[in-house]
């Protein structure tokens, strides 16, 4: 297993993680009987709660590209030095991410997210090149 698809793998577990914790935060807010039902009328969830949807959120949509960048250099056989540390750049700044955003540490949360979105570009120019 490559550096990149062993980072993807982890990234994939933190995502479980985020997801176990975010349930049980909107559970804690919304009470079981909600959490349990069809959820026809949508709850706006707050605080620590709110924070941990939104921080899901938005791994997913990194993930999205990162996955990308992982297949790109995988299948292309571009893995070097650059990739795999650009790998766990990104992994390490995610992991950073969801403390950033539950424990709102601005602006530090956006320069997190920034350089996880470098790291992902990296990966992509440097298979190109």
């Amino acid at each position: 297993m490559t550096p990149e698809l062993l980072t993807l793998a982890l990234a994939i577990l933190l995502q479980v993680a985020q997801f176990a914790s975010y349930s049980v935060l909107a559970q804690q807010q919304v009470g079981p009987r909600y959490a349990a039902s069809p959820r026809d009328t949508p709850r706006e969830l707050s605080g620590l709660a709110g924070r941990a949807q939104r921080a899901l959120n938005n791994h997913f949509e990194g993930l999205i590209l990162f996955t990308a960048a992982v297949v790109v250099v995988t299948l292309s056989g571009q893995s070097t030095g650059v990739t795999q540390a650009a790998a766990w750049v990104y992994l390490a700044m995610r992991a950073l991410y969801v403390p950033a955003y539950l424990f709102g540490w601005a602006p530090w949360r956006s320069l997190i997210w920034f350089v996880g979105l470098l790291a992902t570009v990296t990966m992509i120019i440097a298979s190109l090149i």
